[in-house]
C-alpha cells in the first residue's frame, strides 16, 4: 500500500472540492472545502522531497493548464495528469513531464466503453503511460462507472472480471468512491472489498472519504494491502483536521517496509 498524493486544480488554484457537485451549469452548486494560497509547484516540490511518486494532478474544468504544467515541471516523471485528457492531447502532457495520463470520459460514449478510443490511446502513447479512471457510484445492484464530472452513469458495472479485462489496456487504475468523495465521512468498505477481489497485477488507487488514519488502516486491511490510497480534504495541508501530512507519510513508509 502506497500513499498517492494529489493536486486538485480548479480555476487555476489548488483546491479541495466535493467532486460530485461539479457541473457545467450553476456554479452556486459547487461545494469547495479548501482553496490554497500556495501554487501547484509548492505541492509538487513537497511530494518530490518526500519521494512520493505516482501522485495525481487533476484539472477540474478549464483554466488549469498553466498550473498543471507548473507542477509537472517541478517533478518531471513523478506525477500523473488527469482531467480533459484525450487522444489529441495525451502526448503533449507526457512531453510536459507527466509519467502517465489519467483517462475517464474520453473512452466512454453514450454510456458505453469505447473500445476503439481506448485502443487508439494505447497505440499512441503505450499502455505503460495510461491510467484508467473508473470512478463509480452505487446504483441498484452494484457500482457503475460514472463520467462527465461524475454526473453520468455508464453501463459498465464494477467487477473482478472487468479489471482482468481492462488491465490489458492500461498500467494502473484510479477509483474514486464518488458517493463519499470529498465529504470526510469515512471510506466505502464495500467498494474496497470489491477492489481487493480483483486478481490483477496493475496497481489500483482508491480515493474517497478518508477522515483520519483509522480510515487508512481500514483501506490497508479491507484492501488486503493491495490498494494504494490518496487523501485529500482530511489533510492539514488542505485545511483538514483529520490527519497531518507528516503522519500520513510516516504511515505510508511504515506499511511499505
Amino acid at each position: 500500500m502506497r500513499f498517492r498524493p494529489c493536486i486538485d486544480l480548479h480555476n487555476g488554484k489548488v483546491k479541495q472540492i466535493v467532486g460530485s457537485t461539479l457541473s457545467d451549469g450553476d456554479s452556486a452548486t459547487l461545494r469547495t472545502n479548501f482553496s490554497s494560497q500556495f501554487s501547484s509547484g509548492h505541492y509538487a516540490q513537497m511530494y518530490r522531497q518526500d519521494n512520493l511518486p505516482g501522485g495525481h494532478v487533476i484539472m477540474l474544468g478549464p483554466g488549469n493548464e498553466e498550473a498543471a504544467t507548473e507542477a509537472l515541471q517541478v517533478w518531471p516523471g513523478g506525477l500523473q495528469i488527469g482531467g480533459g485528457i484525450t487522444a489529441e492531447n495525451a502526448g503533449l502532457w507526457l512531453e510536459r513531464g507527466a509519467s502517465h495520463v489519467i483517462i475517464t470520459s474520453h473512452v466512454f460514449h453514450d454510456g458505453h466503453l469505447d473500445a476503439e478510443r481506448l485502443e487508439r490511446l494505447c497505440q499512441l502513447i503505450g499502455k505503460d503511460h495510461l491510467v484508467l479512471d473508473l470512478s463509480c457510484r452505487w446504483k441498484d445492484d452494484g457500482y457503475y462507472v460514472v463520467t462527465d464530472r461524475w454526473q453520468t452513469f455508464t453501463d459498465l458495472k464494477m467487477s473482478a472480471n472487468l479489471f482482468a479485462e481492462l488491465e490489458k489496456s492500461c498500467d494502473e487504475f484510479l477509483i474514486h468512491a464518488v458517493d463519499v468523495e470529498g465529504k470526510c465521512m469515512g471510506v466505502d468498505e464495500r467498494l474496497l472489498q470489491l477492489l481487493a477481489a480483483a486478481e490483477i497485477s496493475n496497481p489500483i488507487t482508491y480515493a474517497g472519504g478518508v477522515t483520519n488514519l483509522n480510515d487508512l488502516k481500514l483501506i490497508c486491511r479491507a484492501g488486503k494491502s493491495k490498494l494504494d490510497a490518496t487523501v485529500g480534504s482530511a489533510l492539514d495541508i488542505f485545511g483538514g483536521t483529520g490527519c497531518t501530512y507528516e503522519e500520513v507519510v510516516a504511515f505510508h513508509r511504515h506499511v511499505a517496509e
